[in-house]
């Protein structure tokens, strides 16, 4: 069986995201980033409306593009992510996300600056958010500049997510789960490649998720 063949059969079977999945559960809570990136479709890839159903990709002035939207946690690693239209505003994202947050802390980019969708309703939850105020406030807020230097990460994240071809430009044709199936595998890769010893863990992750089904 060629490789291919075989990651298309554990794409189906979700292998990759079950995987993603454990590896998540290992989070480190004390606080989290929410973050996007832009990934360029391919001009081969079908339109939205020629695809049928939701695929995630939307026409931008950059022509065809999806938007990934990433929760990191406090070591920069993928914890939760959503995907929409390149040309969806990045709230769309944190509407995704925000409400299964398990942590107290949030640094978030301006585009999040809102008071009643992100501010507001995590403050009613008790969590706290580092948001850098957009400059076309109305009344100033104070933040904290030395936790929002924390963002690097998230930065850092996307520069070696998108070091894999795939990621950075969206090739696969048409079916989103095969695009989601790529920034689950990108994930546990990065995760794996930062924790070390990694050989009881991944023969755990073999045993576990029985990579010949």
């Amino acid at each position: 069986m060629d490789i291919h063949k075989q990651f298309s059969r554990w794409t189906k079977n979700g292998v990759w995201e079950r995987v993603f999945s454990f590896l998540a559960t290992d989070a480190d809570n004390e606080y989290a980033m929410i973050g996007n990136a832009i990934a360029h479709a391919i001009s081969t890839v079908p339109a939205p409306k020629k695809a049928g159903g939701d695929q995630g990709i939307g026409r931008t002035r950059c022509g065809l593009s999806t938007k990934i939207h990433a929760f990191i946690d406090a070591l920069g690693n993928l914890v939760a992510f959503s995907l929409s239209s390149g040309q969806a505003h990045d709230l769309a994202g944190a509407d995704n996300l925000l409400p299964d947050m398990q942590v107290d802390l949030l640094t978030a980019y301006k585009a999040c600056d809102a008071d009643e969708w992100v501010i507001s309703c995590l403050a009613d939850k008790g969590k706290a958010v580092v948001i850098r105020p957009k400059s076309t406030r109305k009344i100033k807020r104070e933040y904290d500049r030395d936790i929002y230097k924390t963002r690097h990460l998230i930065e850092s994240f996307f520069a070696r997510f998108k070091q894999i071809r795939a990621n950075a430009t969206r090739y696969n044709i048409p079916a989103r789960n095969y695009f989601l199936a790529g920034i689950h595998l990108a994930a546990v890769v990065i995760v794996s490649n930062d924790h070390k010893p990694q050989v009881k863990l991944r023969l755990h992750v073999l045993r576990l998720f029985s990579f010949n089904g």
